[in-house]
C-alpha cells in the first residue's frame, strides 16, 4: 500500500536555559537590535507588574498577566513589518507594547474603558478578543482580502491552547489552507486553559501537528526563547508574502501567573510545577545570553529598568487623568444607525445632542 504522506514536527530552540546559543541558527541581528529586544522585555514586565498592583488597589479591573509569555509575544511582534495586521486575544499586552501601542490606552482599557482599544490610525491592530477563539476566522478573512488585492501584508493571529480547542480554530485553519491565505497562527501553548490542562484538551503529541491535517506547515518553538520565536515568525511571514500561504507556530511556554486576577491557580496547579517553569522564564534566559555576549551589565539593566518605570508611571498618570466616557455612547454606538427605540432612549435620558 502506498504511503499518502508523512509529516514531521520540528522543534526550534536557539538559546537554551543556560543562555547558550546555537550560533548557526541566530537571526541576523546587531548589538542594538538585541538590546532593543531586552529593553522591550523590561518595559513589558514593568507594565505587567504595575498592572497587577493597580488591580490590587482597585484602580483597574480584572487583568490578564503576560508573565512568562513575553518571548512568545515580543519575539513574534518584532519579526513582523509595521503595516502587517495583528489580531490579539485578551492576553497580548506585550504584543501591542512591542508594536508601539500607547500604554496609557492599554491601562485605560483594563480600567473598563473600551476606547482604550481604538487603535491609533497608523497601527493595524484589531481590538483584543475576549471571547476565546473568535479572532481566528477574522484574521483569515482579512488575510484572504489582502491576497485578493495583491497586498504583501500578512495577518498574525494570537491565541492559546484553549483557543485551539474551539471550533473557530479548525474552521480558520481549513479556510486558510484551502485559500492559501497569508496568515500566521501564533499559538501560545501555556499549558493551561484556565484550569483545564493541555493534556485534557487533546491526545495529540503536539499542537503544531494539527496544522498538517489542513495542508499547512506546523512548527513547535521553544516559546521561552525569544530569538527562536522571532526566527520562526520571520520565516512564516516571508512564506506568506511569497504566496506560500499560512503557517501554524506553537510556542511552547508557560503561564506563570493566574489565568487572570479573578483566578486562583493554586487550586489546580502544583507549586513545584510553577517553580520548575520559573527557572526557564524568558527574561532570565535572554539576560544570560546577553551577558555571554558582553552586552548586559548590572548598571545597564538598572538604567533600563529605571527608564521603564518612569515611562510606565507617566502612562498610568495619563490614563487616570483621561476624561471618562460619555454614558450615552452605550446607546449611540450599539448599531451603525440609531433605531427609533434608541432615539427615544437618548431623549428620555436627556442625552440628545
Amino acid at each position: 500500500m502506498d504511503i499518502i504522506g508523512s509529516f514531521d514536527v520540528k522543534f526550534l530552540q536557539i538559546i537554551n536555559e543556560a543562555g547558550v546559543c546555537d550560533a548557526a541558527l541566530l537571526p541576523s541581528m546587531e548589538a542594538p537590535d538585541l538590546k532593543k529586544i531586552f529593553e522591550t522585555m523590561i518595559l513589558v514586565r514593568t507594565f505587567n507588574q504595575r498592572a497587577l498592583s493597580l488591580q490590587r488597589e482597585g484602580r483597574i479591573g480584572t487583568y490578564a498577566s503576560v508573565l512568562g509569555q513575553e518571548a512568545s509575544q515580543i519575539g513574534s511582534a518584532l519579526a513582523l513589518e509595521k503595516d502587517d495586521w495583528i489580531f490579539p486575544s485578551f492576553r497580548e499586552s506585550a504584543v501591542l507594547i512591542s508594536r508601539g501601542y500607547p500604554m496609557w490606552m492599554l491601562y485605560r482599557y483594563w480600567m473598563g474603558d473600551e476606547r482604550g482599544m481604538k487603535a491609533p490610525d497608523d497601527m493595524n491592530i484589531f481590538p483584543m478578543s475576549v471571547p476565546v477563539g473568535t479572532q481566528l476566522p477574522h484574521a483569515v478573512g482579512a488575510a484572504f482580502a489582502m491576497k485578493y488585492r495583491n497586498d504583501r501584508r500578512v495577518a498574525a493571529v494570537y491565541f492559546g491552547d484553549g483557543g485551539s480547542s474551539r471550533g473557530d480554530f479548525h474552521e480558520a485553519l481549513n479556510l486558510a489552507g484551502v485559500f492559501k491565505s497569508p496568515v500566521i497562527f501564533l499559538l501560545q501553548n501555556n499549558q493551561w486553559a484556565i484550569s483545564v490542562p493541555r493534556a485534557r484538551q487533546t491526545a495529540a503529541a503536539t499542537l503544531a501537528q494539527r496544522a498538517f491535517g489542513y495542508g499547512i506547515p506546523g512548527i513547535q518553538v521553544d516559546g521561552n526563547d525569544i530569538l527562536a520565536v522571532y526566527r520562526a515568525t520571520k520565516e512564516a511571514a516571508d512564506r506568506a508574502r511569497g504566496g506560500e500561504g499560512p503557517t501554524l507556530i506553537e510556542c511552547y511556554t508557560y503561564r506563570l501567573d493566574d489565568h487572570t486576577t479573578a483566578d486562583d491557580a493554586s487550586r489546580y496547579r502544583r507549586k513545584e510545577e510553577v517553580e520548575e517553569w520559573r527557572e526557564k522564564e524568558p527574561l532570565l534566559r535572554f539576560r544570560l545570553f546577553l551577558e555571554k555576549k558582553g552586552l548586559r551589565t548590572k548598571e545597564y539593566e538598572e538604567e533600563v529598568a529605571k527608564k521603564a518605570l518612569e515611562a510606565v508611571d507617566k502612562e498610568i498618570e495619563k490614563a487616570e487623568k483621561f476624561p471618562p466616557p460619555d454614558p450615552a455612547d452605550i446607546i449611540r454606538y450599539t448599531n451603525f444607525e440609531l433605531t427609533a427605540r434608541q432615539k427615544t432612549e437618548l431623549k428620555e435620558f436627556g442625552w440628545e445632542k
